[in-house]
């Protein structure tokens, strides 16, 4: 059935253009890489190389990324790093299974030390003579910067200041600030693939810049052999052979009284089908967040984690085993899960584009592996999970946040976002532009939570209760039972995210109505910059006859399909309904399954399977199930 639903859901109408913003855009930044690349002997084509696989030439206007880097260059300084992990955002149990609820980590994480070899800023401010100031804030210092330190690891190399590119493959990696060989191979080679393909793009600032591309490049990998960095420790690690991954195993240990941590072992997909891969932030660093894997007594934990400045992987958890990291035990059951170091909003921190690649190649082999649509219904954030009950929904996590790109995502994933069907097409897909798409939000300085962000870059769109721009947010009973939508970077309730689908409901001039968690709910889609593409697909409405359906935040299976010894789990509806006349887009079925799995030695976990039939949809920003027998299924054109 899923393989059917799928099919229908992908029918390949007519397409339409998205529209192209920046016809026209200042070359300043073009003109500073050239410079620098002539001051510096440093060929242009690795200068660019080498900082758009750090920034994508994107200056983030002083901002530093999640390991303190910044600009163009990616120049990293040690007082933009804070003290310590916070890793969680909200009062979510990561394990969520009401079952057995697990008690508050009480572990604090050590303070965080940035590595020397990520001390690049004050290295560069010795070289070029500009102040750390205007290496953070101005692109054509920092882009001095990173070429400088380019020169300098070049000679330290013994290599020649050559017009050849292929003779900087060992600066290159040392950029990188790798420790592990394979890491800094990696990031080579990426950004000397990007060499040969080329690139161009209008940065978050408004500038354009090209990459002419160099087909006939041939680098010299022999100089990565003198830069003496260790080899990663890759036995049994599942990843692909092109990027750079080690196994640093979760701990899995009997805790007393009687208890255990951090996971569950299991016999995935042979047990279970993995369903979803979920993307998470750490809400932290690399470093701290690998110490608080590997103990037992923290209560958390994930399959990979993935490091910033040059998307280094660790593998901690087999993929046919369970991480407790979603707060949801469904999910957690059917799905791998994935850290990125950094913070959903820390001083608006941005995520590198070695992390992007990395990740991307990760989930796509770990997706075609495992059977796992490439869809926003599958591959999904923390923040589309949804509660288990009513009296968890508020809890849950908002991490990855607004600010990851999903659309550049999914084109890494070759599986870019397009539209599928004509404009009045009953159903859309968010997808605004996100480079000049900078919704205001507050609450990114923890110092000062009710200031207003920095206009940053998202993904998102507010959702209103009227087409105009001074109409309220709309509502979430969930989230806020008795208050309003908030405009906090926290707060998803009226915010709907790129990739995901909806059925519209209304349109009015530059105004599209979608239903969204029960309501009719307003966003700005005007024709001369979509912030939503046509995508005509299945949809689901109330049977006739119901007035209202409920909603799930989980498909466990009925009453009668639990053996004896195993408790019933119930079928509890969340606090949400749909009504008559309201649609929702389906993602297709979901099995009705619950995984017991309560013991330290495995021989005691069973899966309960059930007969009812539900279906998976997108009820608001986080996915929901319906029972399959409340709905109808029809197509949206």
């Amino acid at each position: 059935m899923r393989r059917a639903l799928a099919i229908a859901a992908v029918v390949i109408l007519p397409l339409v253009n998205t529209p192209v913003a920046h016809a026209a855009a200042p070359d300043d930044r073009q003109r500073a890489f050239s410079a620098a690349a002539e001051e510096f002997q440093v060929p242009e084509s690795v200068l660019l190389g080498v900082s758009y696989l750090e920034s994508r030439w994107d200056a983030h206007a002083g901002r530093p990324s999640n390991d303190a880097g910044f600009g163009p260059m990616h120049l990293t300084d040690a007082a933009a790093y804070t003290g310590t992990n916070h890793h969680a955002e909200g009062a979510e149990d990561p394990r969520g299974d009401d079952s057995r609820p697990m008690p508050a980590p009480t572990r604090t994480p050590a303070p965080v030390e940035i590595p020397a070899s990520l001390r690049t800023m004050e290295k560069a401010a010795q070289l070029t003579g500009e102040s750390h100031d205007e290496l953070r804030t101005d692109p054509a210092a920092n882009i001095r910067g990173g070429a400088a330190l380019l020169a300098d690891y070049q000679k330290s190399l013994g290599a020649p200041l050559s017009d050849d590119p292929g003779q900087w493959y060992g600066a290159v990696a040392r950029y990188s600030g790798a420790a592990e060989s394979e890491a800094a191979k990696f990031f080579a080679d990426e950004v000397f693939a990007t060499i040969k393909s080329g690139e161009e793009r209008v940065t978050d600032d408004g500038q354009r810049v090209r990459l002419a591309p160099v087909p006939r490049l041939s680098a010299v990998a022999t100089w990565l052999e003198k830069l003496g960095l260790r080899p990663p420790r890759r036995d049994g690690v599942e990843c692909p052979r092109t990027i750079s991954c080690e196994w640093i195993p979760a701990a899995y240990e009997e805790l007393p009284p009687d208890d255990y941590g951090n996971h569950d072992l299991a016999n995935r997909p042979t047990g279970q089908k993995i369903d979803y891969i979920v993307i998470h932030d750490m809400e932290g660093y690399f470093g701290p967040s690998i110490g608080l894997v590997q103990d037992a007594t923290y209560g958390a934990s994930w399959h990979y984690s993935l490091r910033s400045t040059d998307g280094h992987i660790a593998q901690h958890i087999k993929t046919k085993d369970v991480g407790w990291h979603a707060g949801n035990w469904y999910v957690n059951a059917k799905s791998i899960g994935l850290e990125h170091e950094g913070f959903l909003a820390e001083g608006g921190t941005w995520y590198t584009e070695a992390m992007y690649r990395t990740s991307a190649k990760l989930v796509r082999y770990l997706a075609l592996r495992h059977g796992v649509p490439l869809d926003r219904a599958h591959i999904i954030g923390h923040d589309n999970v949804p509660g288990t009950l009513p009296t968890t929904v508020r809890g849950m996590h908002e991490d990855p946040g607004p600010f990851w790109d999903w659309a550049h995502y999914f084109k890494l994933l070759g599986a870019p976002l397009h539209p599928v069907g004509g404009p009045r097409s009953g159903s859309v897909m968010i997808r605004p532009d996100f480079a000049t798409n900078k919704p205001h939000f507050y609450g990114c300085d923890r110092a000062n939570p009710e200031a207003d962000c920095p206009p940053l870059s998202a993904g998102t769109v507010w959702l209103r209760t009227a087409p105009r721009e001074d109409a309220p947010l709309v509502k979430d009973i969930g989230k806020h039972p008795t208050g309003e939508s908030l405009y906090s970077v926290y707060d998803h309730s009226a915010r709907a995210s790129t990739g995901q689908r909806y059925a519209v409901a209304e349109r009015q001039g530059d105004w599209t109505a979608i239903w969204y968690l029960g309501q009719k709910s307003w966003f700005h889609n005007p024709a001369t910059a979509r912030t939503a593409i046509p995508s005509a697909g299945l949809v689901v409405t109330p049977r006739p006859g119901l007035a209202t359906v409920p909603v799930y935040g989980r498909a466990y299976p009925e009453q009668e399909a639990y053996p004896e010894g195993i408790p019933y789990q119930a079928v509890t509806p969340l606090q949400y309904t749909f009504s008559a006349g309201e649609k929702y887009t389906l993602a297709g079925p979901a099995a009705a399954e619950y995984y017991r799995a309560v013991t330290f030695d495995p021989a005691g976990h069973r899966v309960v399977r059930g007969t009812t039939r539900y279906l998976q949809i997108q009820f608001g920003h986080r996915v929901m199930f319906v029972k399959a027998d409340d709905v109808r299924v029809s197509f949206a054109w």
